[in-house]
């Protein structure tokens, strides 16, 4: 099998070349691009386990091409971003990043961070929050584990790995209900600190799709409490 490819799409060059260096001794394949245009096609046309993706990029910028590839791809994506503003970090994380890190940084805290969404992205929750494969809980709801898949009515749902575990929680008892600081915990498995705001953030982008999927009413806010999935 080959090794998982990253893509960088980073305009400085040197910071670039240094994380590609890294990523290789760390038997990952890397593509790079240098300007926000040229992300769509090449994602398209070859998909990569991963996409590190600039901010402040020539062309399109970060914040847009993300909502361009949450429209048709759930590749997990880490924003790197020069402004440490937390408005600007909740918004990447609304529009379907998965994590961010904040320039200067290590590059072997990239890497770590890359390892860890890519592990998130791949394994299921844990077995006392496990659905079932075949017959969803909730009426026309299927969640298969083992392939990384939710649909509904039969629509498959474009989730980002975060967004397929929290419905993958709320669906395991449905009508339980799971406060925010539930959630972080089953969701954020590598002890970050994240704000109620970024999970509720998700759940807006969760609700959106499941809107779409003409099931926006399909998980509920308790007042006070968090969230459930009727």
């Amino acid at each position: 099998m080959s090794n998982p490819e990253i893509l960088i799409v980073e305009d400085e060059e040197k910071l670039a070349k240094l994380l590609i260096d890294y990523l290789h001794k760390d038997s990952f394949a890397t593509h790079w691009l240098d300007h926000g245009d040229k992300v769509i096609e090449r994602v398209r046309a070859h998909p990569p386990a991963l996409i590190v993706l600039d901010l402040m990029l020539p062309g399109t910028d970060g914040l847009t091409l993300c909502r361009e590839l949450r429209s048709f791809c759930s590749i997990p994506i880490i924003m790197v971003t020069a402004r440490v503003e937390e408005i600007d970090r909740l918004l990447g994380l609304e529009l379907g990043a998965d994590d961010y890190v904040c320039k200067p940084f290590s590059p072997r805290e990239v890497i770590a961070r890359i390892r860890a969404v890519l592990r998130r992205s791949m394994t299921t929750v844990e077995p006392d929050a496990a659905t079932e494969p075949k017959n969803g809980p909730a009426k026309g709801l299927n969640i298969d584990e083992d392939r990384f898949e939710a649909t509904l009515d039969g629509q498959r749902l474009e989730l980002t790995p975060v967004e397929f575990r929290i419905l993958a929680l709320l669906a395991s008892k449905p009508g339980n209900v799971y406060s925010r600081n539930q959630l972080m915990d089953r969701i954020y498995t590598d002890g970050r600190v994240v704000s109620d705001r970024t999970v509720d953030s998700h759940i807006k982008n969760l609700r959106h799709k499941l809107d779409d999927a003409g099931h926006g009413d399909l998980i509920r806010s308790v007042y006070g409490v968090g969230y459930k999935l009727d």
